[in-house]
């Protein structure tokens, strides 16, 4: 049985520049033109190595989300509720300003803009943005069962608003606010935390 042509491209390689282009364009506003340019491939190679337009999305989203995924567990780690915003909140402001990335975040800018076309790239968004609140939310309902949290703070709207701080600065960096302009935004945040 006769083989296939292999491939003359390193599929990790052409990965890693699609993921560049979804990060800055967003789904909806990369095209497959944007694709292949980018990956230095055709679009059959394209197709054969990655699927569709949406199967390559979600491939590279899958390789996104490696770095805040574990960006998260160290934060969840941490021994208290001001160490958990505390680190997780720097460290988000670090990557959002990361010179070898596009600023801000995939995952806040890729579902923004995304008409009922794109509804199942946007729902995949919404629900990896909810799993991150859900983990904080039951990581501050277990500060508050061992007395770290007072009583009277709810954690399900700690964990919405520690979120809703890390999808700000995303915003604010995709518009080119500096690290040390996220710095301060989180310092802000910080002195509002329960104590």
């Amino acid at each position: 049985m006769a083989k296939g042509r292999p491939r003359e491209f390193d599929v990790d390689e052409a990965l890693d520049r699609a993921l560049h282009v979804f990060w800055r364009k967003g789904y909806e506003g990369t095209t497959l033109l944007d694709l292949t340019e980018a990956m230095s491939i055709n679009r059959p190679s394209l197709y054969a190595a990655f699927g569709n337009k949406e199967e390559l999305f979600r491939k590279a989203f899958d390789r996104y989300d490696e770095e805040p995924a574990a960006r998260l567990r160290e934060a969840l780690s941490q021994p208290t509720v001001h160490d958990v915003a505390d680190r997780l909140l720097r460290k988000t402001a670090d990557a959002l300003t990361n010179p070898g990335n596009p600023p801000g975040c995939l995952a806040v800018h890729g579902a923004l803009s995304c008409g009922d076309a794109a509804e199942p790239i946007r729902q995949k968004l919404i629900a990896r943005r909810a799993a991150g609140e859900t983990a904080l939310r039951e990581r501050f309902e277990r500060a508050r069962s061992e007395g770290s949290l007072s009583a009277d703070t709810d954690p399900a709207d700690l964990a919405r608003f520690i979120v809703t701080v890390t999808q700000g600065m995303a915003v604010q960096a995709a518009a080119g606010a500096s690290r040390d302009e996220l710095h301060r935004v989180v310092e802000l945040a910080l002195r509002c935390l329960p104590t």
